[in-house]
């Protein structure tokens, strides 16, 4: 959050690195498994999009609150996690800030599968052998085929677009600040 409000106060102006991740992401060819715990908020959510296979631990929860802070979805989610879960649910977590626990995570698609917490690398690990030992060739093809890598790239540049001019608006810099000051925003 002190990031953000850098960065809608203009002290901050460098190149911001996450989208610049979330692309490079988006470009892999490789499969990527994910072994997520405990409370997953914006970037830590949509980077879960890109995964092929995401193992949630018992205790994780999922959120989106962008509208709740005057931004917009970002790293391609506005397209991705609308194809999981459909506009409504995808709607709801933008603008309502709802979360999701990790048993509805995986009823919904946004997770392969829950396991306890004390077994999650240990399962991660178990499914990253389980794709090396099957024919590279194949799984990248397979891949590419399940997912529009240059669809999601122009989406995501879209949304940073659009997420940027939202981070340096009146109505971000006024949630940021009540943020910081646990205060609620006034829009």
């Amino acid at each position: 959050m002190t990031e953000f409000l850098d960065i809608a106060e203009g002290r901050f102006t460098e190149s911001w690195h996450v989208f610049r991740y979330m692309r490079s992401l988006a470009r892999l060819s490789k499969p990527l498994v994910a072994a997520a715990q405990g409370k997953a908020v914006g970037i830590g959510a949509t980077m879960l999009l890109h995964c092929d296979v995401v193992i949630l631990a018992e205790d994780a929860k999922l959120s989106t609150p962008f509208v709740n802070l005057a931004l917009s979805p970002e790293a391609g989610s506005s397209a991705l996690l609308t194809a999981l879960v459909g506009h409504q649910l995808a709607f709801a977590m933008f603008a309502l800030g709802r979360m999701l626990d990790a048993t509805d995570a995986a009823r919904v698609g946004l997770a392969t599968e829950v396991v306890p917490l004390a077994g999650l690398h240990d399962r991660a690990k178990e499914v990253a052998d389980k794709l090396a030992t099957l024919p590279l060739g194949s799984l990248m093809t397979s891949k590419g085929l399940i997912r529009d890598k240059e669809a999601t790239i122009a989406r995501i540049e879209h949304e940073e677009r659009l997420f940027m001019g939202r981070l340096k608006s009146a109505e971000a810099l006024e949630a940021f600040r009540a943020f910081q000051e646990k205060r609620p925003p006034k829009f």
